[in-house]
Order: C-alpha cells, then sequence, then structure tokens
C-alpha cells in the first residue's frame, strides 16, 4: 500500500478571540487504513468544519446519543471516547474552544453541550452555512483559517464568564495539568466540596475531578504523540499518576483502551507546523 498524504497546518485566531479559541489546526489525510479513530476528551470543545465528506460518528460519548454524520459539528466537554468512522480520507478544520467560548459564540455555558455532539446550524443558524462555505472556498489553508476567524469575530457577542469562584477553579485546574485535589481547590476556594462540584458542573458539565482526569490524560496524551516518545512507565510518573498500571486504568476509562492499542491504532501522525497568527 502507497503512503498515505498527510497534510496539516494550524494558526492562532486573531488577538480578540484568543480566549474563546486557543488554535485552529487543518488536516488532510488521504490513502490512509480505513478503520475507527478515537476523539479523546480534553479541555476544549471540539469545533469541526469538513472541507470535503463528513465526519462520521460510530459511537458518542453519551450512549443515548445515536450515531450521526456532521459537515460541520460542535462536541462537548466528555470523560470518554467518542468513535470516528473514516475510510481513510479526513478533511477539515478543527478549531479549539475554550468553555467561555462556548458562551460568547454558541451562546450557552458549557454544560449545555457537554457529552453532546450538535450541528453547527443548530447553534450558529444561518450564520453556520455562511461559515461553511466560506471555509470550503478558500484555496489555502490560511484563506480557509481567515474564513474562519472573520465569521467567528462576527458572531461573538459578550454574554459574561462564569461565576468568578468557578471560572478560578478551572483555571487552578488547568494549571496545575489536574494535578491538584479536589479538597485542596475547595479549601482555596473557600467552599464545601460538594458545592463546589455542584457549581462548577452547572457551568462545564464535567465535576472538578473529571475535569483534573481529563486535564492530566492530555498532558499524557501529548507527551504519547511523538514517535520517540518516553516509556509508558515515565509518562506515568511525569503526570503524577501511582505507577503505570494506574495511568493504564485511567487511560481505558477514559480512551476506551490501553494506551499501547492507542498508539497501534492511531492513524498517520500529522506533522506540527509552526502555528499562523492570523491579524485582526
Amino acid at each position: 500500500m502507497d503512503e498515505p498524504l498527510v497534510e496539516s497546518c494550524a494558526a492562532r485566531p486573531r488577538p480578540g478571540l484568543r480566549s474563546l479559541v486557543t488554535s485552529y489546526t487543518g488536516y488532510r489525510i488521504e490513502g490512509a487504513e480505513p478503520g475507527v479513530h478515537r476523539g479523546l476528551p480534553s479541555r476544549h470543545l471540539t469545533f469541526i468544519v469538513t472541507v470535503d465528506g463528513t465526519v462520521d460518528l460510530a459511537a458518542m460519548p453519551d450512549p443515548r446519543q445515536a450515531p450521526a454524520s456532521f459537515g460541520a459539528m460542535v462536541g462537548g466537554l466528555h470523560s470518554g471516547p467518542v468513535l470516528i468512522r473514516h475510510d481513510g480520507n479526513q478533511h477539515g478544520i478543527q478549531a479549539a474552544l475554550t468553555p467561555l467560548g462556548a458562551r460568547t459564540l454558541l451562546g450557552m455555558p458549557a454544560s449545555e453541550l457537554a457529552t453532546t455532539v450538535v450541528d453547527l446550524g443548530a447553534l450558529l443558524g444561518p450564520a453556520a452555512d455562511e461559515l461553511a462555505d466560506r471555509v470550503r472556498s478558500g484555496r489555502t489553508w490560511t484563506d480557509r483559517f481567515v474564513e474562519l476567524d472573520a465569521v467567528l469575530a462576527r458572531v461573538a457577542r459578550d454574554r459574561g464568564g462564569p461565576d468568578p469562584e468557578v471560572g478560578w477553579a478551572w483555571d487552578r485546574i488547568r494549571a496545575s495539568h489536574g494535578a491538584i485535589t479536589i479538597s485542596a481547590l475547595a479549601e482555596e476556594v473557600g467552599w464545601s466540596r460538594r458545592h463546589l462540584g455542584e457549581r462548577f458542573r452547572r457551568e462545564y458539565g464535567l465535576t472538578p475531578k473529571e475535569a483534573a482526569r481529563v486535564m492530566r490524560f492530555e498532558v499524557a496524551r501529548e507527551l504519547l504523540r511523538p514517535p520517540d516518545h518516553p516509556p509508558l512507565a515515565e509518562v506515568a510518573v511525569r503526570c503524577g499518576y501511582y505507577d503505570q498500571a494506574h495511568f493504564t486504568r485511567e487511560w481505558r476509562d477514559l480512551a476506551g483502551c490501553s494506551p499501547t492499542a492507542w498508539l497501534a491504532e492511531e492513524l498517520p501522525s500529522v506533522q506540527d507546523t509552526d502555528p499562523v497568527d492570523l491579524a485582526s
């Protein structure tokens, strides 16, 4: 079998959008082995607009949601895998939305999208069709990023943010890469663990413990991404797991498979590129 075509390009949104969207990634894979790709938990909501074809979801993070195909979609925060069936070809742009981006761009707290995948048209109305058309009309990755950036800047509306204590708790978990204990977090906020958990989940759709697990998992995933990644035992230590067995159990819970199985089934590695900065 010939080597698949793999290309990617990354961009940073204009400065005014960076608290809402941390990055854009354009991807194109052609001629890979057909199979199932795992969409793994992340601190970001997943916003995808395809250039060709659809995103075909075979299993959602919430099993009560039926499989579906999307030309443009948003996936909420989740603590389990999404299974994406593909024929060896994928072509689109993915944006990493922050929880504040859910409020400002989509008009709702991240909790309303947690563990679900929603067609972009249901969230943005006619602007979703315009956005998709403009992205697909671009001839280069930079053209597509500029079009996406322009539409998102136009639909952004200041709708306020989470309660200060809840936003601060999210930032503390993020800054610690999920290593802070929930007891320490509650003490710092000055709330009981139960009250913090209820208020946090109301905003993000995950409990503080779930968010911490996802963020620690995310760090481990990034360490495993390069071909010359460290041994699993070293990744476990660096990410604060008790041992490799604990790391493997957590990975199975969040990814639906062991780290070794995930590495074996991943799509061809997409090479990182220096992100393009989009002008305001």
